[in-house]
């Protein structure tokens, strides 16, 4: 059984040393994939800028943009039976990056956007028959229902909601999640720690990739 999780944050330059980023920090991915490796899996854990050393035994990707993360991604989706998405990807970037630092009395006030690739719609894609999609969302209204929205848009198996609201998953030690499949009454659990959260999820996802 192999496994493809991504976690933490990714960042979008404006410059070479300013940026756009979110409090993502990775501690759900990093305990999932802790989690995985510890059920017998084979892990690869694509993750953006954090403050956390990758679990033994996992075979971690350290990135900075969505971009670069797509990248890792790409061919270790191939391989991979289950994908499970809970990065924090940044969902746009400055349209323009200079190459140099730009100097205070020189800078925009004004900035344009693009957005950036969804990495999880993407892969889910050209998705191979077996494979099984789970993606996190994380909101501050609606949970649920934003979710629900998320798991059919991008086709996934399951759905992991969290709220991101103050006081919820960012940068957290603990979480509630609701684990909603495809088909199926939803699950949910916590509070619980990051640790006990992931073991949990994995259970959970056990009969599906057997």
């Amino acid at each position: 059984m192999r496994v493809l999780i991504t976690a933490g944050p990714t960042r979008e330059f404006f410059d070479p040393v300013r940026y756009i980023s979110n409090p993502s920090s990775g501690k759900m991915g990093f305990a999932l994939a802790e989690a995985a490796h510890e059920a017998g899996w084979t892990v690869d854990l694509v993750h953006g800028p954090v403050a956390l050393k990758p679990p033994a035994g996992v075979t971690a990707h350290a990135v900075v943009t969505g971009e670069e993360m797509h990248a890792a991604c790409e061919p270790l989706f191939e391989q991979c039976d289950l994908l499970i998405m809970c990065a924090a990807v940044c969902d746009m970037r400055p349209k323009q990056r200079e190459p140099q630092k730009v100097k205070k009395d020189a800078l925009r006030m004004t900035v344009e956007f693009e957005a950036t690739r969804d990495i999880l719609k993407t892969l889910s894609a050209r998705r191979r028959s077996g494979q099984v999609l789970v993606g996190f969302a994380a909101e501050t209204e609606n949970v649920e229902a934003y979710a629900r929205r998320k798991l059919e848009e991008k086709n996934l198996d399951y759905i992991v909601a969290n709220s991101v609201a103050p006081g919820g998953a960012f940068e957290a030690d603990d979480n509630t999640v609701q684990l909603i499949p495809q088909t199926g009454k939803p699950l949910s659990f916590g509070p619980a720690s990051k640790a006990d959260v992931a073991q949990w999820i994995v259970n959970q996802l056990k009969s599906s990739v057997a």
